[in-house]
C-alpha cells in the first residue's frame, strides 16, 4: 500500500524526536517486522552493517552511543524531504570518541521508506572513512 507523504514526514519526525531522547526502544516501535536497513562500516564499527528484524533496531543504537562521549555530541538536522512513502534526513552530526579522544564531523544522509506507518527501510549515507579514522587510535 502507497503511503502518503504526510504520513511519512510524521513518522520521519517521531523517529527524529526518539533519536533525539536517545530512546532506541521507542525508535525499533517505529519499524515493521522486517526491515531494509544498512549502515556501511567496517569491522572496526561494530554496530555498522546490515539489519533485517526489527528487534536489530534497538541494539543498533545501545551498542553504538557507548562509544561517544555523552554531552560531546551535535546533531543538526538541515533539512527534510519527503515524497510519498520516501523520507531523507540531511543532517551534519559532530562527536567525540571515547576511546581515543578524537572528534569528527560528518555530513549525513538518513533515507527512510515508510509503509503502512512503519519504517521498512533505512539506509545512512555519512563518511565513513571519517568516523573510522576517529576510532583509530594511532
Amino acid at each position: 500500500m502507497a503511503t502518503d507523504t504526510q504520513t511519512s514526514r510524521i513518522v520521519a519526525e517521531k523517529f527524529v524526536e526518539r533519536l533525539a531522547g536517545q530512546d532506541p526502544d521507542g525508535i525499533q516501535e517505529l519499524f515493521a517486522e522486517e526491515i531494509d536497513w544498512h549502515v556501511p562500516g567496517s569491522d572496526a564499527l561494530s554496530w555498522s552493517g546490515r539489519r533485517t528484524r526489527r528487534e536489530e533496531v534497538a541494539p543498533y543504537f545501545t551498542t553504538m552511543w557507548p562509544h561517544f562521549a555523552h554531552g560531546k555530541s551535535e546533531v543538526v538536522l538541515e533539512r527534510v524531504i519527503a515524497d510519498g512513502g520516501d523520507v531523507v534526513l540531511l543532517a551534519v552530526w559532530t562527536h567525540t570518541v571515547v576511546a581515543t579522544g578524537k572528534e569528527f564531523t560528518t555530513p549525513a544522509a538518513v533515507h527512510l521508506t515508510v509503509e503502512d506507518n512503519r519504517i521498512v527501510r533505512m539506509h545512512l549515507y555519512e563518511d565513513t572513512l571519517t568516523v573510522e579514522k576517529a576510532f583509530d587510535a594511532g
